[in-house]
């Protein structure tokens, strides 16, 4: 089979690995389509082996593997059953269904492991697409325990973009407890700020969708958002306090990790205010008095989301008749992986996949 590796200092390579046979307990997923996320970034562009080791990936040598290892990338996979492993019962699984690949697994048996949130696993996680082969491949072998099925109606590039970034949008709010009552002001209109528009239009909620990228901005409209603010000429906060006649928003939901969005995106919010914090990296800038403690704000840290969540994400999906496809703007095949990433390095576009 083909399958990507990045070699770091955004070089990858398309290369031959065997077909893989699945273990006792473990499932072979014949891909079908595999996303793009952001987070792939970070092993694309950074010098070979760092960005594993920023993740505590250090003992190498006692996993007979060497500081850069031929790791397939891609964590959203999706894909049908190609084959069982003996012990999966083929009443939970069977060649021919569709499954999104939930991208973590852990131990199997610590609390966090048992409640869904296998990458905050005690023991600590295996993340497929970093410290293991994941999607962007012919074939991919899972254990049985990481596969959702996915709902009839879903696009394979749907159940991809559902395994991580549109998944990790329906997960913050969520964890944010969004309803029709709230007005939610969305901050960084990737693809992830993209989903979360979709999302919050259908569960209800007043939405207005913040970004410094005119394009992003005028996208946001057409997935659905009730207003729409480019922070480059408009001074956020002012903006929605304006639409929101000076309450604030009651939920901010911040997708890009940058400093300045967060800090606006906090002090945008009304009195007993939310803010799920989504974006990694970067720092958060505010005056705790004024900007939290007198207005009583809860900040949520969100951190993708459980297995079980994502299968509550694909059927919401399904229910709503949400168009996740529309959040993506370039579809490739494999043995144009090099291009795909440098196009998707630029970050100019929308969410990218890579499809079988």
């Amino acid at each position: 089979m083909r399958g990507v590796v990045f070699k770091g200092d955004r070089e990858l390579e398309v290369t031959d690995f065997p077909d893989p046979t699945p273990g006792p307990d473990d499932v072979v997923i014949e891909i079908k389509a595999s996303g793009l996320c952001g987070s792939d970034l970070k092993f694309y562009r950074d010098p070979p082996g760092a960005a594993l080791k920023a993740l505590g990936f250090k003992d190498f040598a006692s996993r007979g593997m060497d500081e850069n290892p031929a790791i397939i990338a891609g964590h959203e996979p999706c894909g049908v059953v190609a084959e069982i492993g003996s012990n999966v019962n083929p009443q939970s699984f069977t060649p021919g269904d569709r499954v999104m690949v939930f991208h973590y697994d852990g131990c199997g048996y610590c609390d966090l492991c048992r409640t869904g949130w296998t990458q905050m696993c005690e023991q600590g996680a295996t993340i497929y697409g970093a410290t293991a082969h994941g999607g962007h491949a012919t074939y991919m072998v899972v254990p049985a325990r990481t596969l959702v099925h996915m709902p009839e109606g879903i696009s394979f590039s749907a159940g991809a973009a559902i395994a991580c970034g549109t998944g990790t949008a329906f997960g913050a709010l969520k964890r944010a407890d969004v309803t029709g009552r709230d007005t939610v002001a969305v901050f960084g209109l990737g693809p992830i700020g993209q989903s979360t528009i979709q999302f919050a239009t259908a569960m209800g909620a007043e939405v207005i969708a913040v970004d410094i990228a005119a394009d992003r901005v005028a996208a946001a409209k057409e997935l659905g958002a009730h207003h729409v603010i480019d922070s480059s000429v408009s001074d956020p906060i002012e903006a929605i306090r304006e639409i929101t006649g000076g309450k604030g928003a009651s939920v901010a939901i911040e997708t890009s990790g940058a400093p300045v969005a967060r800090a606006a995106a906090t002090r945008a919010l009304g009195v007993w205010g939310r803010i799920a914090l989504v974006g990694l990296g970067g720092n958060i800038d505010l005056d705790v008095s004024p900007d939290i403690v007198i207005k009583q704000i809860s900040i949520i840290g969100s951190y993708t989301f459980s297995n079980v969540g994502m299968g509550e994400c694909a059927r919401f999906v399904a229910a709503h008749d949400i168009d996740v496809d529309a959040v993506f703007t370039d579809r490739w095949n494999i043995e144009d992986a090099d291009q795909a990433y440098k196009e998707f390095d630029k970050q100019t576009r929308g969410k990218a996949v890579i499809e079988f």
